[in-house]
């Protein structure tokens, strides 16, 4: 085994390891994350348009983001109990998809925030059963570069879409009718293509039945590694606010939006360029080695814009940022798969993406807490220093075991 992975990979070899089903999840997800990410800088504008104060703008996002995070676990248990993934991809994914021509059908608040929550409630349902479904189709040694290439393609839509916002935007100014029905294009298809799928029924879960809380008893069965790794990546997710605040900074320094959405452009087609041969490197060095090493950069993007820099640093930064992301995202949910319970791997996902999301907004309204009162320098130093705390524990968390393993041994 060891020989086969040191040797260079063969054309035929890599097809194995993207076979048919990561493919077609894989361009779900760039058409998806198209629709997304086309009205990613819009919503605000158009919310602002139609009279949403900051205050309801804030209340909005912050529910359609509660919604998804809460509900991971338990779609993902949910599927852990049928054995099925394709059932909760297909309705997330059809969910998301018609959400977006119906943001703009009505312009009352309790339509905006049923819509809202509906798109957030399709990603809640498919997150947890598609990474589960990626895994199946994947081995321990190919898992990060498995990820990693469905990482690439979410992030390439992340890319393209707001690149089309902006020549709609242009094209057809202050047209938001338009807008949202267009982006509602690659919504759709994103959701015929799941139908090209098919799977083999898995082992039920061991979980048994439960309230919408239940999957949080994953915890009780799970392993100690996996435990180890899930309080370090929480711990992380605590202080690590959302990317408005980079972007916030890069609009500070540039002061022109083109630059920020510009930055914002160049951070996902380095993560896309990178995710999947950075994945192929954890799969031969080791999946730690390399997050280890996403986390450093994370922690140097986050000092370099402390440090009030100037518009070329900013835009250095927003390329280390892609790297960092790509050494780290794909990669997570490949060693919290291979770590995880077979029958169980949904809810693992689940768990962990639910817990993940909970931390990133209590990380952000604290973020937004430092900034307000000590600075944003200050802001960014904090998170870089948790980085570093992060990176340690992760250093040293499984040195006593090594230790008693040596000792045992001789």
């Amino acid at each position: 085994m060891q020989e086969i992975e040191t040797r260079p990979q063969s054309y035929l070899q890599r097809v194995k390891i993207i076979n048919r089903t990561v493919l077609v999840l894989s361009l779900v997800s760039l058409f998806a994350d198209i629709a997304s990410e086309m009205l990613y800088p819009i919503i605000p504008v158009y919310l602002k348009e139609i009279g949403f104060s900051f205050l309801l703008i804030g209340l909005l996002e912050g529910m359609a983001n509660f919604t998804a995070a809460i509900s991971k676990g338990y779609f993902g248990k949910w599927s852990d109990e049928k054995g099925l993934r394709l059932p909760f991809i297909k309705l997330g994914y059809f969910f998301s998809g018609i959400s977006k021509p119906l943001m703009a059908a009505f312009t009352y608040p309790l339509w905006i925030f049923f819509v809202r929550a509906t798109d957030r409630l399709g990603k809640g349902l498919r997150t947890a059963a598609r990474d589960a479904l990626l895994s199946q189709n994947a081995t321990p040694e190919t898992k990060a570069r498995v990820f990693g290439f469905h990482r690439s393609m979410d992030t390439l839509g992340a890319a393209i879409g707001p690149a089309l916002a902006l020549l709609l935007f242009v094209v057809f100014p202050k047209n938001y009718m338009l807008i949202f029905l267009l982006a509602g294009i690659p919504g759709i298809v994103s959701v015929l293509l799941v139908f090209l799928l098919n799977e083999k029924k898995q082992p039920s879960s061991t979980l048994g039945k439960g309230n919408f809380f239940s999957f949080f008893r994953y915890w009780n069965i799970a392993s100690t590694p996996y435990k180890k790794l899930v309080t370090g990546l929480l711990l992380f997710a605590l202080f690590n606010s959302a990317d408005v605040f980079l972007l916030l900074k890069t609009k500070e320094v540039t002061g022109d939006d083109r630059l920020t959405i510009g930055a914002y452009i160049l951070y996902n087609v380095v993560f896309a360029l990178a995710a999947y041969p950075l994945g192929a490197l954890a799969d031969k060095i080791g999946i730690k080695k390399v997050f280890l090493s996403g986390l450093l950069l994370f922690a140097g993007v986050y000092a370099l814009f402390a440090y009030a820099p100037s518009v070329v640093t900013i835009f250095v930064a927003f390329v280390l940022y892609g790297i960092y992301a790509a050494a780290t995202e794909g990669i997570t949910k490949a060693w919290i798969t291979n770590l995880s319970h077979g029958e169980n791997t949904a809810t693992a996902i689940g768990f962990y993406t639910s817990c993940e999301s909970i931390c990133a907004f209590f990380a952000s309204v604290l973020a937004g807490w430092i900034w307000g009162a000590l600075g944003s320098a200050t802001t960014f130093f904090a998170t870089a220093g948790v980085a570093v705390l992060v990176f340690f524990y992760f250093l040293l968390a499984d040195r006593p075991a090594r230790q008693k393993a040596t000792v045992a041994e001789a």
